[in-house]
Parts: C-alpha cells; structure tokens; sequence
C-alpha cells in the first residue's frame, strides 16, 4: 500500500493562481492551468499505486482556494479512496476551530492543514494556538509547510527553527507533519524529529532522485524513521516522484514505513 500525504485536487481558482507562476515556469506544460475531473486525480493515483490520498483544502486571507465542502464532497464519493484534511481562515481562530471540529465530526477528516507562506504567519503565531488545542482535543495531526515557499511568497515563516521548535515544545501532544522536507533547514527539521517524538516529515514536492543526502541516510539508519511520502498533485505527480525509489536502498523495514505504516500512525488510519 502506498498513502501520498500531500494532495490537493485542484479548482480553477487554486491551480490558475499567479502565485503559483514561479512553479509554472520549473515545469513548463507539465499541468494545466484549468480545474480537474476528480477522474484525471484517481487515474494519476492508480499510475502510481497509491492506495489512499490526504486530500487537503486550502484557506487563505482572500477566502478558500478549495474549500472543504468540495474535499468533502472527494471524500464522499470515493471514500476508499480518499481521506479529508481540513483548511481554516487562520484570521477568526473561534471560528476556525468551530469548522475543524464540524469536518472530523462529522466530515471524518483526519487532519489540520496550514500553509505558513500563504498566511506570512510562523506557525507560533498566537492565531495558531486555539486549533493546536483543537488538534490535540481530536487526536489528529497539524499539518504543515517546512522550508523554503516554491509560490511567489516569503519563505521565513517555513522555518523550523525557532518557530515550529517552540509549537512541539509548549503541545507535546501535538502531532506535527512538516510537508516539503525543509530544505535550506533539513538539518534543523531533522533536529526537531529527533528531538520530539511527535515531529515528522512528508517528502511532498521532491522526486525521490532528489530527496537530500542527509533525509536519505536518517531513513537508512532508522528503520522507525518519521518520514512519510508525499508528492503534491497536481504540482508534483506521485508517480514522477516515486520513480526511482528502489535506488535508495533503504531496505524493505524503512521503505514500508515510508509508503504507508508512518502515514498510517500519523493520521490515525484504520
């Protein structure tokens, strides 16, 4: 089985977004700039052999780029095939954790996606600490960008040091998944998974041929690693960044972690 932890299935509003030219121009025709059929998505997955996507919304300032209703609406019609992770207006913190709570509830959704680039909020904004509580309240994890921002946007708010450091401090409950790897600060997003048992990384927007040195010899030197597989569909397709994985050679305990049981403990899948 392989679960991809970051995917979103895109509307026209969130793919033909301007700030997302920078990651036209690295890959020139490779998506289109118009909404999906749910069907292009599943087809994309079977190529790769991905069993199960983390669906994700995205709430930004200006208002939802994919709202919930719509991963919902996946969720529903595809239920083996999808899993919801819920997006919020960062900007009304009640209300936020109202609408997390209604989506696990009631929705089934498993998780809690902010993007600190879209908000130039770092994760230790006091905006953040309602649905931190929320999160540890419903047992589900916070999932979130690490490292440099690929869009047009500032890449600071994406450090793991100190920002997400002090947020694994003060919610030691908190499950944190930190999406993209974290490259300039590998090293500092290591550190954290090392230093807290609840910290772990996704390798979404990386090919495997591309993952850094340093996530690849944590990987074969653990074989519980914290490292889970991602690859950001539509931007990044799971079969482009699965390909060439066996080249690794992590060995069969760490690459079963990879593709499924990490994602599994995570997200609290049956």
């Amino acid at each position: 089985m392989i679960i991809d932890a970051w995917m979103q299935h895109p509307t026209a509003e969130f793919i033909g977004n301007p700030m997302f030219d920078s990651l036209r121009r690295w890959k020139p025709g490779k998506w289109s700039e118009k909404a999906h059929a749910i069907q292009d998505t599943l087809a994309e997955m079977d190529r790769a052999d991905v069993s199960i996507g983390m669906l994700c919304a995205w709430h930004g300032p200006s208002g939802p780029m994919i709202s919930n209703d719509e991963v919902a609406q996946h969720c529903r019609a595809y239920p083996d095939r999808f899993v919801g992770i819920a997006s919020v207006d960062l900007s009304r913190p009640m209300d936020a954790v109202r609408e997390l709570r209604l989506r696990v509830k009631r929705d089934g959704f498993k998780g809690l996606r902010v993007v600190p680039w879209l908000w130039s909020l770092p994760p230790d904004d006091r905006r953040y600490y309602p649905l931190f509580a929320e999160c540890c309240e419903l047992d589900i994890p916070f999932c979130t960008q690490v490292g440099h921002a690929g869009p047009l946007r500032e890449s600071e708010p994406g450090r793991p040091i100190p920002y997400l450091d002090r947020v694994a401090l003060e919610f030691p409950e908190l499950r944190i998944l930190g999406g993209h790897i974290g490259v300039p600060w590998l090293n500092e997003m290591l550190s954290l998974v090392m230093k807290y048992p609840n910290v772990f990384i996704d390798t979404s927007a990386y090919k495997s041929s591309r993952y850094p040195s340093e996530l690849v010899e944590y990987m074969r030197g653990n074989v519980r690693h914290r490292v889970l597989f991602g690859s950001n569909h539509p931007f990044w397709p799971a079969s482009e960044c699965i390909a060439g994985l066996d080249r690794l050679n992590i060995g069969e305990p760490a690459k079963s972690a990879f593709l499924a049981d990490n994602a599994r403990r995570v997200f609290k899948l049956a």
